[in-house]
């Protein structure tokens, strides 16, 4: 099911007086976040004046939040995206969750978890039986949020159960 808000990263402290957040992304790579230009705060949208990439954080300047001690009120709380502002081919883990999984007309379950490991994120479906599912092409035949539906190819092996 698609979200209205994403979450993108946590404030985790103030850089500057000028009302400067440091936000630590959520997102796969921080360059990602400069594309937008507005976010959710709280409840409350703010204009992002000006994102830019420190290390593996973004630097972001709020409209509205001009000093350090505004900033400083900010750190703790969650970014969020407008998921009408992002690509609908992007699919994020929190949208995954509760997504009904097929294997050719079988439904085995749904996914109850997105575990991720270095080489891709692994689906923990949950039905009569729990399967893990490796996020891969070969395995993920489609996914249709809209439908809030996934197909699946299983192998031996994907079955946690299975000797």
């Amino acid at each position: 099911m698609k979200l209205p808000l994403i979450e993108a990263g946590e404030i985790v402290t103030t850089h500057g007086v000028r009302g400067e957040v440091k936000v630590l992304t959520f997102l796969d790579d921080p360059q990602m976040l400069c594309e937008f230009d507005r976010c959710c705060i709280d409840h409350t949208e703010y204009t992002m004046e000006s994102v830019r990439v420190q290390k593996t954080c973004n630097l972001v300047k709020l409209k509205g939040i001009d000093t350090m001690e505004q900033a400083q009120a900010m750190r703790g709380k969650v970014l969020k995206l407008y998921r009408e502002d992002i690509d609908d081919d992007m699919i994020f883990a929190a949208e995954l969750v509760g997504v009904e999984v097929y294997a050719g007309e079988e439904k085995i379950g749904a996914i109850t978890e997105v575990l991720d490991y270095p080489g891709n994120s692994v689906y923990v479906v949950k039905g009569e039986y729990e399967y893990m599912i490796p996020a891969v092409k070969e395995f993920v035949l489609s996914t249709n949020l809209e439908e809030n539906r996934m197909q699946v190819k299983l192998l031996e092996g994907m079955r946690t159960d299975e000797d």
